[in-house]
């Protein structure tokens, strides 16, 4: 069967990953866009309620979603390697899939390394309080680091796929002596940006239409970056 053949596998692998994706942005779209307002605007026994109950659940598939969305999306790279060799990535494609790799890479990390541990502290705090002990003095703290780190990930989840379908639908003629230096610039832009994820502040992300408008004009800038150098 066509399935189980290396082409086959390679496919499986790549419906894991739009699954898993779909799983992980889906929900990160849903903190955002709807959660986030929710909570602003509803009563304090419900956000304890929500929050003890509901954002578990979430976070457990917002979590294995974004590992099972790296993991297979590693995994697709490598096999490419393996088939094509460094030259499969010297192209127009490799500098798209290379450049959303390493946003989605990123946005992982932050799950992982920034979201989960500090909603953690939320949560444990929320069940405390409600359990009728203190809450955690770090809670405010926390919930701001992963808010910001949230924020950044919805930020980069706007050029992160229309890199990753740009890759094999919007091919740009592509100069080889200039891999290096495109490279360098895109680089330079998205750490820029997570390190203002990790130590920042807000600012214009604050608000949905904010972040929205800055993710389409992260979008542009890296593409325009891209189409000027190479």
């Amino acid at each position: 069967m066509e399935l189980f053949s290396t082409q086959g596998l390679y496919f499986l692998l790549r419906y894991v990953h739009f699954l898993a994706g779909i799983t992980w942005i889906g929900l990160l779209w849903y903190f955002n866009f709807v959660q986030g307002s929710f909570f602003k605007d509803t009563d304090a026994n419900t956000k304890s309620v929500a929050t003890q109950q509901l954002v578990p659940r979430a976070l457990w598939w917002f979590r294995w979603g974004a590992m099972v969305t790296f993991l297979s999306g590693a995994a697709i790279l490598t096999f490419k390697y393996h088939v094509g060799g460094a030259e499969a990535f010297a192209s127009s494609w490799g500098l798209f899939i290379t450049t959303g790799a390493v946003l989605g890479t990123i946005m992982f990390l932050n799950v992982w390394l920034i979201i989960w541990p500090n909603q953690k502290i939320v949560i444990a705090s929320a069940q405390a309080a409600a359990g009728g002990g203190k809450p955690d003095p770090r809670t405010a703290a926390a919930a701001a680091k992963a808010g910001l780190a949230s924020r950044t990930n919805t930020l980069f989840s706007i050029p992160m796929l229309f890199f990753m379908g740009a890759a094999l639908h919007l091919p740009i003629l592509f100069n080889h002596e200039s891999h290096g230096m495109l490279h360098g610039a895109l680089t330079l832009i998205i750490v820029g940006l997570e390190a203002n994820g990790i130590k920042g502040k807000l600012g214009p992300l604050t608000t949905v239409k904010g972040v929205i408008t800055c993710g389409f004009l992260l979008t542009a800038v890296l593409y325009a970056v891209m189409v000027c150098l190479a």
